[in-house]
């Protein structure tokens, strides 16, 4: 055995990562990474050895979760409390939710981010919350992570059968409401795609952003429980309630579970983060995450 921290701290970012998926908040993740450390520092004498340190670790960390999902409730998007909204002149519903964060692309592996973008992706985030706690461990783990069962089984004191049960269950809800899925889009593109963007908001042009839409494009913001489907919806929201005159907005480029996104300023104030899923026909969702402590997180100034 050598030293705990050299032994240990190259998994950092791997295990943000894991309880990330987990959890669907940031801060929850770097809450239970602080704790999984915690743990492994006190018991790292009596390791020595038994599994690599990277499969140690992993399962301090996923049970560390468990327990934290035991007392905490589902994390959601906006479109899961309800259908889309048919009038985009009414005022949107503000709901009190605790809701999926988006997590910075600079507090993760850049090789794990190309390795395993699309487990990232806000919309497999969203919908793995609809896992109880054990389905969405052996998911992440089984099929994320590609661990075998009878290693998962280990790290959750199970049998391999019980691994191989929760998982079949675990896929069977899944893919009852699968989540979107992009195609591949190369990154030169997602740049492209951002800056257009954010010109668009900045330039309070309405109609630069309907061609960036696709057709079933849809948007949905915190704290709204309010979203909308369909580029005809969309774009009149956008005009009437959201992009004011040029200038209201101020958006700067930066990059979420492995996706093109922007920290928004509102009239020069932090107002969030904005996460684009980018397709080969065009912007297919807007996530908004109307919270102004994101910014900091993302490393950028409370005002511009």
């Amino acid at each position: 055995m050598g030293d705990f921290a050299t032994d240990t701290e190259p998994y950092r970012r791997e295990l943000l990562a894991h309880c990330y998926r987990m959890l669907g908040s940031v801060d929850d993740a770097e809450d239970v990474v602080q704790e999984t450390y915690m743990r492994a520092w006190r018991s790292y004498e009596a390791f020595q050895g038994r599994s690599s340190v990277r499969t140690w670790l992993h399962q301090i960390a996923t049970n560390a979760c468990l327990s934290a999902l035991s007392h905490s409730s589902r994390r959601f998007l906006p479109s899961g409390l309800g259908g889309p909204a048919d009038d985009p002149m009414a005022p949107p519903t503000a709901a009190e939710a605790p809701w999926v964060q988006p997590i910075p692309d600079s507090l993760l592996d850049p090789a794990a981010i190309v390795a395993a973008r699309d487990s990232l992706r806000i919309a497999l985030i969203a919908t793995l919350q609809k896992l109880p706690g054990r389905q969405r461990a052996v998911f992440v783990l089984r099929d994320v992570l590609e661990w075998p069962a009878s290693d998962v089984a280990q790290a959750m004191g199970t049998s391999t059968a019980a691994v191989k049960s929760t998982l079949q269950r675990a896929r069977a809800r899944l893919a009852q409401e699968p989540p979107d899925v992009e195609q591949t889009v190369e990154p030169g593109r997602l740049s492209t795609v951002l800056g257009h963007y954010i010109a668009a908001i900045e330039e309070a042009d309405g109609a630069a952003l309907e061609r960036l839409l696709r057709v079933d494009a849809k948007i949905e913001a915190t704290p709204w429980r309010t979203w909308f489907a369909g580029r005809a919806t969309c774009v009149p929201y956008l005009v009437q309630q959201v992009l004011g005159s040029p200038g209201t907005w101020r958006l700067l480029p930066t990059s979420a579970n492995g996706q093109p996104a922007a920290v928004g300023y509102l009239n020069g104030r932090a107002y969030g983060i904005v996460v684009l899923t980018v397709t080969t026909t065009g912007i297919a969702r807007i996530n908004a995450f109307g919270d102004p402590g994101l910014v900091k997180r993302f490393g950028f100034p409370e005002a511009v």
